[in-house]
């Protein structure tokens, strides 16, 4: 399972032949610009599920319940949950919890919507966390973990991830499943793995800022060195007027309409001169209200 956001993360989830794709409201983090995925809405999460979809058509779909949509009660998840799968085009949603999320995984599996557990750390969760902490470090947390996965998998979700604990934990929750694991900082004794499109990539980062990334997290790319360096050569071929060259000014007129052209600017030419002078003048006295700041 890989995550992905747009239409283009998703295109290359299909090209790569990915099992899964899911729409994290980790998009909160790496494409919108927040600290944490808690002010991601339930509009932004149909807003870049349908755009995954157009991208990867033949891709099983997972959208995540944004924080805010589903912990008020059963009913009002299935509300969420049901708008969410009508207009997203997801093929289920995952929501964050243990056993205090069984009852409202039973209602939406009950009401016919496949659902993704998601435990150990949960990142919609950080104000109660403490941050973005590794989860099951003592046998007492590990042991609630096994329980949480259970009262899951009872309440009829298809699979859990498992996200941020210790590696013996995880092989535990998989060995005492029947359904299937997915591990992100888990270890290698899950059912799959999944990773943030960004974080693999390396995308968020370039030479002069090296953007933090999980401890977990495998950079399998450098792309964010390679988009900077392609920007900074496209800026500095422009400031030298190298770009564009004959070669990418490809629009042609024949001698003749080019003649012609020449002909009709000469026409007009000193009309155009006064009225861009006009307009200097204008501009210029702007320039100087601002500078007394007379408004």
């Amino acid at each position: 399972m890989i995550t992905a956001y747009d239409y283009p993360s998703a295109k290359h989830a299909e090209y790569a032949d990915v099992d899964i794709v899911l729409v994290g409201d980790s998009v909160g983090m790496v494409v919108l610009g927040y600290d944490t995925t808690q002010p991601v809405t339930m509009d932004d999460m149909i807003y870049h599920c349908k755009a995954v979809r157009r991208g990867a058509p033949n891709r099983f779909i997972v959208g995540d319940m944004p924080f805010g949509s589903y912990e008020e009660s059963p009913e009002f998840a299935l509300r969420n949950a049901l708008r969410f799968i009508k207009e997203s085009g997801v093929d289920c949603v995952k929501l964050e919890g243990g056993a205090i999320r069984a009852p409202i995984v039973k209602k939406l599996v009950d009401s016919g919507i496949a659902v993704m557990g998601h435990i150990g750390l949960t990142p919609q969760g950080i104000s109660v966390l403490g941050g973005f902490r590794a989860q099951g470090r003592t046998a007492i947390k590990a042991k609630q973990i096994i329980d949480d996965a259970m009262a899951l998998q009872r309440a009829g979700a298809f699979s859990i991830v498992i996200e941020c604990v210790p590696e013996v934990v995880a092989k535990a929750v998989t060995e005492s499943l029947t359904i299937p694991t997915i591990g992100i900082g888990a270890g290698k004794y899950t059912s799959g793995q999944v990773l943030v499109y960004h974080d693999l990539l390396g995308m968020m980062h370039h030479p002069h800022h090296e953007k933090h990334v999980p401890s977990f997290c495998k950079k399998y790319a450098e792309i964010g060195t390679t988009i900077h360096n392609a920007i900074v050569q496209y800026r500095n071929e422009v400031q030298g007027g190298e770009f564009p060259s004959s070669e990418y000014a490809p629009y042609k007129m024949t001698d003749k309409e080019v003649q012609l052209f020449h002909e009709m600017l000469q026409s007009d030419q000193n009309q155009r001169i006064v009225e861009s002078t006009t307009v200097e003048k204008k501009l210029k006295a702007q320039d100087e209200y601002e500078a007394v700041k007379l408004y």
